[in-house]
């Protein structure tokens, strides 16, 4: 433990990482960390500490795997505010589906052997793709984000201590108390009194990305979505009504003011007793609603030599993927743009929100409502709104399908597999599962291939055959999501 190392992990080379600290250059930010054998500690490559000796040092891909050989986080660059790293996204689909459950709460209460389960593999099997792509095992990881969550809970929120960790996933205060001592090596009330925290009604959260980043494109797109009462999209600002774990509220999210990243406000309107607000779930949400995660240099690397998305690629510089805050919202979307107008679907969803969604009182913005849950939907009466009965059914066969825990929207199978649970419900078709899966899922490979715009945009305004965008699309995976938003956008 703590030994220096002339060697960076596999993918890593030692000589560009050293480079890359001495320059302090935030393109790095992320990418790497570097631990320092006579402090202990592991800092981000733009940690404003003096740079340590080359013989002092040993770079790893993940906080996770820092945190396995046995260093500590620095307080001054803050590792749990780094942007996603290359092995957080995932080199490895079925790593990618993991990692994203674990920073949902996966292995807080569940066991490891259930998480492989989801992702249709061996404990063995998962903990060997971890160590490859991770340098950790997936328990590794699920505390290393207990950890930073709570870091960065207490820095960010005025939060309550107790709060703070049942929202990192703790099990009992005195193992968050504990972990935060062996981790920082002070209390949890010193890291707060020495960020400054100020307690009030409105929670603030930093999500950090990897630049560039087409912030106003993700605004435009989601604006041109919104769902009336729900969601509210300026030009610099996102907005929306919020009911998750029996705590409901307003967040919204604006360009932080220093950094790159995104800053998230949270305010709490009602919460059932015992209830706590589940930080962790809204982190990875908004995440997985502005694609927070991507690395931009490396999909635009992909697309290089592309002549059909290598240049839209080019001039849309951080081009990300919307997606969305909730999946069975999105996915009640998806079936009411099915061959209608964006308008239309837009219009009918305000209906359907304004009839069975719930009131708000004291909204602000145009948020009025919240969206009805999977039961109202299933048990609600739609005629009246402007859907024929074929659609009708397929809503409410939808909603039963959420409601009964039959389908939901969590990143459990591959690709494949999720698109033939959706399109086995009466109604959707491929071209609805492969959008509820870019979107709602964050898939980065689906690909709604009989899209008309996407035709189009692939034959130069003459739609070609979605046969045929199927083959040309082969050469663009494991980044299909981005080649259709580039086609569709750009």
């Amino acid at each position: 433990m703590k030994q220096t190392a002339d060697i960076a992990a596999p993918g890593l080379d030692p000589d560009l990482c050293y480079r890359a600290i001495m320059a302090k250059d935030a393109r790095f930010d992320g990418r790497f960390f570097v631990c320092v054998s006579t402090t202990g500690i592991y800092c981000r490559p733009v940690c404003p500490a003096r740079v340590p000796k080359r013989e002092n040092c040993r770079f790893v891909p993940s906080a996770a795997a820092a945190e396995a050989l046995g260093f500590r986080s620095c307080l001054r660059c803050r590792p749990e505010a780094a942007p996603g790293t290359p092995a957080w996204a995932g080199t490895a689909a079925s790593v990618s589906r993991a990692l994203r459950l674990i920073e949902e709460g996966a292995l807080d209460e569940g066991r490891l052997d259930d998480l492989a389960q989801r992702l249709g593999m061996g404990e063995r099997q998962l903990r060997r793709l971890f160590l490859a792509h991770v340098g950790a095992g997936p328990q590794a990881v699920a505390a290393n984000r207990r950890l930073l969550t709570a870091k960065q809970l207490i820095s960010d929120t005025g939060l309550p201590l107790s709060e703070v960790a049942h929202a990192a996933g703790y099990q009992s205060l005195r193992r968050f108390n504990d972990a935060i001592r062996q981790a920082y090596g002070i209390a949890p009330g010193e890291i707060r009194r020495a960020s400054e925290t100020a307690a009030g009604s409105t929670i603030r959260l930093r999500l950090g990305y990897r630049p560039p980043f087409d912030f106003a494109r993700v605004l435009a797109y989601l604006g041109g979505r919104a769902i009336p009462g729900v969601e509210s999209v300026t030009a610099r600002r996102y907005a929306r009504s919020f009911a998750l774990d029996g705590v409901s509220g307003v967040l919204s999210v604006a360009p932080a003011k220093t950094g790159k990243a995104l800053e998230a406000r949270i305010s709490i309107l009602q919460a059932e007793r015992g209830a706590a607000l589940p930080m962790r779930r809204i982190s990875a949400r908004l995440r997985r609603l502005f694609d927070l995660d991507a690395d931009p240099a490396a999909i635009a690397a992909a697309f290089r030599g592309d002549p059909l998305i290598g240049p839209r690629i080019a001039r849309a510089k951080g081009l990300r993927v919307p997606g969305a805050f909730d999946g069975f919202e999105l996915a009640i979307r998806a079936v009411l743009g099915q061959q209608i107008s964006m308008k239309g679907a837009t219009t009918i969803a305000g209906r359907i929100v304004a009839k069975f969604g719930t009131t708000i009182d004291g909204g602000e913005d145009g948020i009025t409502h919240f969206f009805p849950d999977a039961e109202t939907l299933a048990h609600a009466d739609l005629s009246g709104l402007g859907l024929t009965g074929g659609r009708i059914s397929t809503l409410k066969g939808l909603a039963a399908a959420v409601a009964s825990g039959a389908l939901d929207f969590s990143p459990r199978e591959m690709l494949d597999a999720k698109i033939a649970e959706l399109t086995a419900l009466p109604g959707i078709g491929a071209w609805t599962a492969h959008y509820v899966c870019l979107r709602a899922l964050g898939e980065p490979d689906a690909f709604p291939a009989s899209d008309l715009g996407l035709r189009k945009a692939a034959g130069g305004g003459m739609p070609v055959n979605a046969k045929a965008l199927e083959e040309i699309a082969q050469d663009w995976r494991p980044w299909r999501g981005y080649a259709a938003l580039a086609l569709w956008t750009v």
